[in-house]
């Protein structure tokens, strides 16, 4: 993991902000918020489903963005959303991860906390 937002034991965080996690290059993961695992979209399938030419502007799935290229892991609430904001009080947020050559089998994990104001 080289990056995540929001900060772990961050204390002033709002209730629309995304949880990002930039992984190393080769992994990929899921995202688990309070304890529900976010569904994840490879953005590479979301292009290809709607035949977006380069630049285009796409309407992107209420659900955790994993960006190949990038190796990044986002989510935004949404009304959409499984989770839609962030209510005030302590949010525990979760990443699984594991390279994308071996698959799910032998995950590793990461937790934070962050709380919402």
């Amino acid at each position: 993991i080289e990056e995540i937002e929001p900060y772990p034991e961050a204390v002033q965080v709002l209730s629309q902000s995304r949880v990002f996690v930039d992984l190393e290059s080769g992994y990929t993961g899921v995202l688990v918020i309070d304890g529900v695992e976010l569904p994840t979209v490879n953005i590479d399938d979301v292009n290809e489903q709607f035949e977006a030419e380069p630049g285009q502007q796409i309407q992107l799935p209420a659900t955790t963005i994993f960006e190949p290229g990038n190796f990044t892991l986002t989510f935004v609430p949404s009304d959409d959303a499984l989770v839609k904001k962030f209510d005030t009080g302590l949010h525990t947020a979760q990443v699984i991860y594991w390279k994308i050559i071996e698959g799910r089998q032998r995950p590793l994990s990461y937790s934070w906390t962050f709380n919402v104001v």
